[in-house]
């Protein structure tokens, strides 16, 4: 599942006022916000389909593209450039609402997508996916501002509860899909048939989103300017983490240049995006920051390696390899809903840590496969128990964020929030594709019979370098997570 992925939930200054509107409303779904929660929900839906599928696909696309060793480059280029985006949305969403950038992010996502599926190498299908980033950044953070404007504080959680549940259906059907695509169709097919999903959400949400959000979060008062200052740390911090990723993948001297330079764009740009704080886990709203990037960074580093683990070391098709994670969004969706009863309330940091370390549990569980004995289901039911884990703790980071933030606030929060998520996705993508390209893992064929793939030679160190120290990280996410209360 992806980084972007807004599979999730939240409560201090009230965001939203209830009014008689809102009580007459009978819910997210009640009269008075059917046509925008189908809408935005229906965004959701799409990345969370895009994501399932193109994880399916990518080991195969890898393979035929020449491009294994840019493995990891092509999931953590989403996030290099979704990093620019976030900021870029906070800003344009809090001075003139979450329609455009929201508008923009949908386009670019799916002309990201038409790139991907046409590339005729895998740089050019790296920067599709760089594309699709632009617009998932601008996309993400426009529906947090849209969610603390339209919808009263006690509808958010359900709201954010129903984003997990739209991962259910694809989590199962986009393996599937995508699978039994990119084996009698080809995996280009995969990327060019999921923009026409775009037409929906555009015709139901934009609409809905105009009457209910848009302008600025007080008419009354006047516009500000942009704040160039945060959006050149932004270029830096995208700009850097892109020179890591590259100092990442080349491993050789010459790249302790870009390395060096990426790391002195980076830290400033860190420290002036994201909370006071944030990097010795200051309480409150710091560590919600940085346990968000803690549990997405070291998930989906782990999980982007699970189809080509299960392809090019047991054997499974690509519709099997992604199948083997489909009970993860119905258990997503659940860890979800159990963090959002209001009488769990008073333990949800309990709940974060307890998430965290089911988290860290399935991470270190999967690579158990490589083990010819050990049953290729162990990486389905690992994975299930880590995603009931995910469920409760990005959604609990959601809802506390808000929680802390005031309607002017919420959209350059949102974007710090996601800044969190999206810097983790790279560096721990870039470190765990360096590891399992320095250990012979870009020397792995993409086949689909086990025969086959013992003959190819087998890398399990590869591997175990990329799952063991996620676990780890991980594991400080645990401790973060009881620091999430500004009152402990």
């Amino acid at each position: 599942m992806s980084a972007l992925e807004p599979r999730d939930d939240v409560d201090v200054p009230p965001l939203v006022v209830d009014t008689p509107a809102a009580a007459e409303s009978g819910g997210v779904l009640g009269r008075s916000y059917r046509a925008l929660s189908i809408g935005i929900v229906s965004v959701v839906f799409l990345i969370a389909f895009e994501a399932t599928a193109v994880g399916t696909a990518m080991p195969v696309a890898a393979r035929e593209l020449h491009g294994i060793p840019l493995y990891a480059f092509a999931f953590s280029a989403y996030f290099t450039t979704s990093l620019f985006a976030m900021v870029l949305s906070g800003q344009w969403a809090d001075r003139r609402g979450p329609l455009g950038p929201l508008a923009a992010g949908i386009s670019a996502f799916a002309a990201g997508l038409l790139l991907c599926g046409t590339a005729g190498s895998m740089w050019v299908f790296v920067a599709g996916r760089a594309v699709q980033g632009l617009g998932g950044g601008l996309v993400i953070v426009a529906l947090y501002v849209v969610i603390s404007r339209a919808y009263p504080k006690r509808l958010q959680p359900s709201i954010l509860a129903a984003f997990a549940a739209s991962w259910v259906i694809p989590s199962v059907v986009g393996p599937l899909a995508a699978g039994s695509v990119t084996e009698h169709l080809g995996w280009r097919w995969v990327f060019i048939g999921i923009p026409v999903l775009v037409v929906f959400p555009l015709a139901l949400a934009l609409p809905a989103i105009r009457r209910r959000a848009s302008g600025p979060a007080d008419p009354a008062a006047p516009v500000e300017p942009y704040d160039r200052r945060r959006i050149m740390l932004a270029l830096g911090i995208s700009l850097g983490a892109a020179l890591l990723q590259y100092a990442g993948q080349e491993l050789n001297w010459f790249a302790l240049l870009p390395a060096a330079v990426g790391v002195a764009l980076l830290v400033p740009a860190v420290r002036g995006l994201l909370p006071p704080g944030t990097g010795r886990a200051a309480r409150g709203l710091p560590s919600v920051v940085l346990l968000r990037g803690v549990a997405a960074g070291s998930f989906i580093a782990a999980e982007s390696f699970v189809p080509l683990m299960l392809v090019t070391q047991r054997g499974l098709s690509p519709t099997m390899a992604g199948f083997s994670l489909a009970a993860g969004g119905g258990t997503w969706a659940l860890g979800s809903y159990v963090q959002s009863r209001p009488r769990l309330e008073p333990y949800r940091e309990r709940l974060m840590v307890g998430g965290m370390v089911l988290v860290a549990a399935a991470i270190a569980a999967a690579p158990s496969v490589l083990i010819d004995s050990v049953p290729v289901w162990t990486v389905a039911v690992a994975w299930a128990f880590g995603c009931f884990g995910m469920g409760m703790v990005i959604a609990s980071t959601s809802v506390l964020l808000l929680k802390l933030s005031a309607p002017e606030e919420a959209g350059a929060n949102s974007a710090a929030l996601q800044i969190s998520d999206g810097l983790s996705n790279v560096l721990l993508l870039a470190g765990g594709g360096a590891a399992f390209a320095a250990l012979g893992g870009g020397a792995v064929g993409a086949v689909h019979g086990a025969a086959e793939a013992g003959a190819d030679g087998s890398h399990p160190g590869a591997f175990m370098v990329v799952f063991l120290p996620m676990a780890g990280v991980a594991l400080v996410g645990a401790w973060v997570a009881g620091r999430v209360r500004a009152n402990a």
